[in-house]
């Protein structure tokens, strides 16, 4: 490229933006006026023609222009271009600039270029205050967690396989007593009123006309809602509500990390406490054992989660004292929401969740769990050491059908015994 000349300067920025300014102009501290810390803004004059990027060669829409290039990230490109394009369209026709999008959906950064760098910075903060809207909203998902992986425990998988195929194939039925026909009080009613019916109907004259023998009329009744027959898929439980058994794990904390950038930042915090988390641990291999079944939101008959509880076998806390200085150091990198960031760790291994089901309308969707309360509500799972915490991606998995670990730090190993 000719006619480049090349500054480097940091600037005040919000911490999930770094940028890659170009202009014909110097920018100053004031052309990148927007909230947070420690973004690199690199400057380049551009006197026209073709420009190289990251997001490859393209032509300059305003000769003598500023441009920023902004690590946005690919899952939250959708938020500023908006339903249609119209959120970009809005930007471009209101402030005199042009938003160039990259050519691939994984690529994490998109060029502001404008005649001005006024222009540029007041873009580049209207797009900064989108993208801290979408990353507090439940429409940005999780995309990472750190979690206690259980399926390195064969013997566990296999119980879950066996538990999820119980369960299918017997319906969880519920065995009720009350529900049969001769039960149920809609039926004794109808049948008590035909009974004493034994009506004789009258003409107007009130002189006899004909008698009605009841005893050859047969009854019809619907079936009761809730019977010895009743299948899964009626009591709103299907194959989708459970956890994956190859999946099985213990979350400590979830993470939006909607650039690499992050997701690499993320992998070297993990990393760096594995030393406290082993202090913290006491040097010592730790061990849980998993028992029962409790109902997250909802009821056992309007169930949205079900889990297993855990417990630290020997009850030191040790294994909580480990998760909070995972917790702590994500909290101190910037990579927890405020809101995540208050939260109480409970242990639990989830089993069943309708939030992975079928249903359309997941929002209100519950299943009856009273069945499978009945038969695993005290169900002793086993005792399983925890060999390593994991830095996960979700919606990602490896050959073993686990989630794809982005990184990992090592647990105190149990003494080989021979």
């Amino acid at each position: 490229m000719e006619n480049i000349k090349h500054r480097k300067r940091v600037y005040l920025a919000w911490r999930a933006v770094s940028t890659q300014a170009c202009s014909s102009e110097e920018f100053s501290a004031a052309d990148v006026q927007v909230k947070g810390e420690g973004i690199a803004v690199q400057e380049s004059v551009i006197t026209g023609g073709k420009m190289g990027t990251s997001l490859g060669t393209y032509s300059t829409s305003f000769p003598n222009k500023h441009a920023v290039s902004v690590n946005v990230g690919s899952s939250l490109m959708r938020f500023i271009k908006g339903f249609g394009g119209s959120t970009q369209k809005k930007l471009e026709d209101d402030l005199d600039v042009k938003i160039i999008f990259p050519p691939t959906r994984t690529e994490d950064h998109l060029m502001i270029e404008g005649k001005s760098g006024e222009a540029v910075s007041k873009a580049l903060e209207k797009i900064q205050v989108i993208i801290e809207e979408a990353v507090e909203s439940p429409r940005l998902d999780y995309s990472h967690f750190v979690s206690l992986p259980l399926a390195v425990h064969p013997e566990l998988v296999d119980k879950l396989f066996k538990f999820q195929n119980s369960i299918l194939e017997s319906g969880s039925s519920l065995e009720d007593d009350d529900s049969s026909e001769d039960n149920n009080p809609e039926v004794k009613d109808g049948k008590q009123q035909l009974s004493n019916l034994e009506a004789k109907l009258k003409d107007q004259d009130g002189s006899e006309q004909v008698v009605v023998n009841t005893g050859s009329i047969s009854i019809v009744s619907y079936p009761p809602k809730a019977s010895k027959s009743s299948s899964s898929s009626s009591l709103g439980i299907d194959k989708s509500i459970f956890i994956r058994p190859r999946t099985i794990h213990l979350t400590v904390l979830m993470l939006k990390l909607w650039n690499k950038d992050r997701v690499s930042s993320a992998c070297e915090v993990l990393k760096s406490v594995s030393s406290e988390v082993k202090d913290a641990l006491e040097n010592r291999p730790v061990s849980i054992r998993l028992k029962g079944l409790e109902c997250m939101k909802g009821s056992v008959a309007k169930a949205r989660v079900v889990y297993v509880p855990v417990e630290e076998i020997g009850n030191e806390g040790r294994l909580l004292r480990a998760c909070q200085v995972i917790t702590d150091a994500f909290i101190k990198a910037g990579l927890v929401l405020e809101r995540d960031a208050t939260h109480t760790l409970k242990l639990h291994a989830t089993v069943m969740n309708v939030r992975h089901g079928k249903s359309s309308s997941k929002k209100f969707y519950s299943f009856d769990a009273r069945g499978v309360f009945k038969e695993y509500g005290s169900e002793d799972w086993g005792g399983y050491n925890i060999p390593e915490a994991h830095l996960s991606e979700r919606f990602a998995f490896d050959e073993n059908g686990y989630y794809h670990c982005c990184a990992s730090i090592p647990f105190p190993e149990p003494m080989q015994t021979d």
